[in-house]
């Protein structure tokens, strides 16, 4: 696992995610993109964030295989302590988040980049929230930070992708350029900002933060609730165990089961 921030002598830190083969996170792996912005907003040096990812994409979400070859709850419950930490920590971080995505960005991506301030991504980037295929709920309240209502259910109850080009026209994501500018163009977005004197757009941060009609901390803490219901009556390990290909339910991976 690793989870680098670099400070630069302009006062943009990026914070970059490593985590092969898929960048899909362990429970602690979130905890330290969770420290890794904390540190961010608290050190006066940082004027603004770029959150980014080395590998074959953004962010797969949490790590399945983890959570379903430990005894017990105890990497489920890890996985949303985590996964709150990580995305209460983008949305308070004190100064500007940008994300720049590349590749897939599902599930738990969707929670960081929907907290951040400003997307940006390249052309062969894609968005999904694909919790119902594995039997559990999130996330939502960031994809409707990206989309629009009636299209965020479609997406959530279908776990169909969308590619970054059409969240453009919807102005979730500020612009999509080719994978080898997409660091260019975060870094351009974030030299504008460094540029601003640091203490009102720490205080724009807030104030806006402040006036968003919606709680994400709150809202997202409602979903998981439901998750924890779906785990305790088994068939969330039932779903996992399909997708990863173990047993922990006690019936074999791929085992047909009536669906209520």
């Amino acid at each position: 696992m690793t989870i680098r921030s670099e400070l630069r002598d302009d006062g943009i830190r990026v914070v970059t995610m490593e985590h092969p083969p898929v960048n899909a996170l362990s429970v602690q792996g979130w905890f330290d993109v969770a420290d890794a912005m904390v540190e961010a907003g608290a050190d006066p040096a940082t004027k603004v964030v770029v959150l980014r990812a080395e590998g074959k994409g953004f962010n797969a979400g949490v790590d399945i295989k983890e959570m379903q070859n430990t005894t017990g709850f105890d990497a489920l419950i890890g996985a949303n302590k985590g996964c709150f930490a990580a995305f209460k920590a983008v949305y308070e971080c004190a100064v500007p988040v940008i994300a720049a995505v590349h590749g897939f960005c599902l599930g738990g991506g969707v929670g960081l980049v929907g907290n951040s301030d400003i997307v940006v991504a390249s052309d062969d980037a894609y968005f999904g929230v694909p919790e119902v295929n594995q039997g559990a709920l999130g996330a939502a309240t960031h994809l409707a930070r990206l989309v629009p209502q009636h299209l965020m259910r479609t997406l959530y109850f279908t776990a169909r992708t969308i590619p970054a080009a059409d969240l453009v026209q919807h102005g979730s994501v500020y612009a999509v350029v080719p994978r080898d500018e997409l660091d260019d163009l975060a870094l351009g977005l974030a030299a504008e900002i460094a540029a601003k004197d640091g203490r009102v757009i720490r205080a724009a941060k807030e104030a806006l933060n402040g006036i968003d009609p919606i709680d994400v901390n709150t809202s997202y803490r409602f979903e998981q609730g439901f998750t924890m219901e779906l785990n305790l009556m088994g068939v969330s390990d039932e779903l996992r165990d399909d997708f990863a290909g173990t047993a922990k339910s006690g019936r074999s991976a791929g085992t047909d089961k009536a669906k209520q």
